[in-house]
């Protein structure tokens, strides 16, 4: 048998947890309530498990894991989906939430969603030869959408990439009309991630 890893990941509430996977799309394999609760969620090849964990704070968490694919764009669409039906909204930010999809500079086309129990699932799709970090470009505006979109679409952090794309747009220079469109639209996108704006998507 070929070596499989599969994620264990911490709860607060197992049944929330598994109603928000089975909205996107997966089946609850396994379900023990006692003594220890602890459950099996999968969707095509993609599994994952939950315990439940005493004292739990979704807020505080940094579980993480990464689900390579080649179909992104398509999950991506459908976890939409789901959670338009189940919630009558596609969630932006707070718990749970799902980003929008794009290009990293590390050659994988990705997305991240974060489900009620704080747990990061970041689906990407290679899209390089490499997993490398792209060089940091030279020019000011590039530079800016470059480490914006890294730390506003894969570290999560809205209030830095905002505070980078005002910086470039508040120095003296000329962004090209496609570099102001891409900044203005991350800008609103991160915004609207931190309450300033409607939620994007």
């Amino acid at each position: 048998m070929a070596e499989t890893m599969i994620p264990l990941l911490p709860c607060h509430q197992l049944d929330e947890t598994l109603d928000f996977y089975k909205a996107v799309g997966f089946e609850v394999t396994y379900h023990q309530k006692a003594p220890n609760p602890h459950a099996v969620v999968r969707r095509d090849d993609m599994e994952l498990q939950f315990f439940q964990l005493k004292g739990y704070d979704p807020q505080a968490s940094y579980s993480t894991c990464y689900v390579l694919t080649d179909r992104v764009d398509a999950l991506h669409e459908a976890f939409r989906a789901g959670l338009k039906q189940a919630l009558g909204r596609i969630p932006t930010r707070g718990l749970p939430r799902i980003g929008s999809v794009r290009d990293m500079s590390y050659g994988v086309r990705q997305f991240l969603m974060t489900d009620p129990a704080g747990n990061c699932v970041r689906i990407g799709q290679p899209i390089a030869d490499s997993f490398e970090h792209a060089p940091v470009p030279k020019e000011r505006y590039a530079r800016a959408l470059h480490q914006a979109t890294l730390l506003g679409a894969s570290k999560e952090d809205h209030a830095a990439a905002v505070r980078i794309i005002d910086h470039a747009l508040a120095a003296d220079g000329t962004p090209t009309p496609q570099q102001l469109q891409e900044l203005h639209a991350l800008r609103a996108e991160m915004a609207a991630h931190l309450g300033e704006g409607p939620e994007p998507g």
